[in-house]
């Protein structure tokens, strides 16, 4: 089939693309062979400057009429010079005769349309696919094109802007061109008939990338499906009777949280309760949805239960574009999944550690970072920052005289003071933002906010990670209770690995927690540090996981009002 296509495509490019000149100009075909007597490149051609002369000005010229004369709306294109002059170096042949580059970059396309963070890649695939069932196979290879060079605009660019457009503001149009180094390739990967090697390239190296491909279209089949939702109210625990079993069995069988053996055979025992063999399916289900694995159908699991197919494959189509902004290799690095309220630590290529963690509320978000590990801190003070000294303890303090005292915090007269203020000499009246002047920190020990164990993680945003003495926080499905930094579970743990692989001796460490004093460790070996936001992802288990969508990234401004709903009704 492919090879039939590609046929047709060369054949009825090759016989309808023409240049529309008069009939007493000269046809321009500027062909390799000719360029290479002349001692030029293709691809120097291409992206060198234009020789300023009448001749040259002719060529550019009829170049551009001979793009707005083929596409039949103009206002679909946006780099008609380029594609100007790409088409004449090529002697305006097709460019899209290998039917696997097309349909390559066709695919791409696809997974961008369907996350909903650009409006005009999404347009432009919709746009494709009419030429293509309508066999006008010239207004495709010029559209094909033209969306190639914005594709690739998108992919350079989402390294600076990434963070805005995947995390809810959506992709800016129009969008520049390429840079030369990347028309530079596109133009040597044409020369060498190599465009299904180059569109292939532009995918994401990333194993994450293709397994949520794989789970997009496991769940793309049975998308035309009806899918059933699960609709009783109240708390189900194992042996309580079920109003609608069957669809709680379709859901959990499409979801892959049973097989299809097992889902036949518990409809014909026509089951009514919630079964042993049942509520398993349920732990399963929960697990991918970092829920409390207790097989007990609750809101939360209910909540979860009505996610339609269609909605999960946009949130799984949004984080595949994501992961183009986090770390391909796990050499040595330390990754905090926001939404996952988990951290984990590859050294050496090796999983070595995992902790649940608590991250910012969504009033104080946790921002996404990329930075390293360049120290540990033990018994570490901590400088109160300004917004949380006004907004949470100078209240405190108002209402309860000695709470100061209590939780250990020593007035000080400003941030480039170490003087300390008698706290007794603070009348009330001046306990308000705009009236306090001095500054807080809260001496080390067992009722600091920071725990034992600080981790710094240089950054404009002065965010770390940190110990926490409010452990029983860890015990919750939703941890986003912070001002931003990140509390990690068994700090003492982490602070241990990340001293071994630096050279420090656990007799060492252990000296150095069992003192009161504060002490600054710095690392021989600072190890990466990645705080993403990931609502979906398939674990080394095969697994596909999502999570509540806590601080509404997924509502991307790109994307259709009909795919918006893919937010928690129970977390905000």
């Amino acid at each position: 089939m492919a090879m039939i296509r590609q046929s047709c495509i060369s054949l009825l490019l090759s016989a309808i693309i023409s240049v529309s000149v008069s009939a007493n100009e000269p046809v321009l075909t500027p062909t390799p062979a000719l360029l290479s007597e002349q001692g030029i490149s293709t691809q120097q051609q291409f992206i060198s400057e234009p020789v300023v002369s009448p001749e040259a000005a002719l060529q550019q010229q009829k170049s551009r009429l001979w793009v707005k004369e083929v596409a039949d709306d103009l206002s679909s294109i946006q780099y008609i010079d380029k594609l100007a002059q790409l088409y004449a170096s090529f002697a305006y042949t097709p460019i899209w005769q290998d039917a696997f580059a097309a349909t390559e970059l066709e695919e791409q396309l696809r997974i961008v349309a369907l996350s909903g963070v650009s409006s005009d890649l999404s347009r432009r695939y919709s746009q494709l696919n009419h030429y293509k069932l309508a066999n006008d196979w010239r207004q495709y290879d010029l559209l094909a094109t033209d969306t190639l060079l914005a594709y690739m605009s998108y992919i350079e660019n989402l390294p600076e802007f990434g963070r805005g457009w995947l995390f809810g503001t959506g992709v800016d149009v129009p969008l520049p061109l390429p840079t030369e180094m990347q028309t530079g390739r596109l133009l040597d990967a044409i020369d060498n008939n190599r465009m299904r090697y180059f569109v292939t390239s532009l995918k994401p190296v990333n194993d994450n990338y293709n397994k949520m491909i794989l789970a997009m279209q496991t769940l793309e089949s049975s998308e035309s499906e009806h899918w059933p939702g699960f609709y009783q109210q109240g708390i189900i625990r194992l042996g309580d009777r079920l109003k609608d079993p069957d669809s709680l069995i379709t859901i959990l069988e499409r979801m892959g949280d049973i097989t299809e053996y097992d889902a036949d055979r518990m409809r014909a025992s026509q089951l009514r309760t919630l079964t042993i063999e049942l509520s398993l399916g349920v732990k399963t289900f929960q697990k991918r949805h970092g829920l409390k694995v207790d097989g007990v159908i609750g809101p939360k699991t209910r909540y979860w239960l009505a996610i339609t197919p269609k909605e999960r494959i946009r949130v799984l189509a949004l984080n595949a574009q994501r992961v183009r902004l986090w770390p391909v290799e796990y050499n040595s690095v330390l990754i905090v999944n926001i939404p996952g309220y988990e951290l984990n630590l590859w050294l050496d290529n090796k999983h070595v550690f995992d902790s649940k963690v608590i991250v910012g509320r969504p009033s104080r978000r946790t921002p996404l970072i990329s930075s390293r590990v360049n120290s540990v801190v033990f018994n570490p003070y901590w400088n109160v920052p300004k917004s949380i000294m006004r907004k949470d303890i100078l209240p405190k303090a108002r209402r309860d005289r000695s709470y100061l005292y209590r939780h250990n915090y020593a007035v000080i007269r400003s941030w480039n003071s170490s003087e300390q203020i008698p706290i007794h000499t603070i009348h009330p009246s001046m306990l308000y933002a705009k009236t306090f002047p001095y500054r807080l920190r809260q001496k080390p020990g067992n009722k600091n906010a920071l725990g034992l164990y600080k981790f710094n993680i240089p950054n404009d945003n002065s965010i770390y990670l940190h110990d926490t003495p409010a452990k029983s926080l860890f015990n919750k499905d939703d941890r986003a209770f912070s001002s931003g930094c990140v509390r990690v579970e068994n700090a003492d743990v982490l602070a241990l690995i990340l001293l071994n692989y630096s050279g420090v001796t656990d007799q060492r460490f252990y000296e150095l927690s069992g003192r009161k004093q504060t002490k600054t460790v710095g690392l021989r070996n600072k190890v990466q540090v990645h705080l993403i936001y990931q609502t979906a992802w398939v674990d080394d288990g095969g697994l596909v996981n999502f999570r509540d969508d806590v601080y509404l990234y997924d509502k991307v401004s790109g994307s259709s009002q009909s795919d918006q709903k893919y937010t928690s009704a129970y977390n905000h």
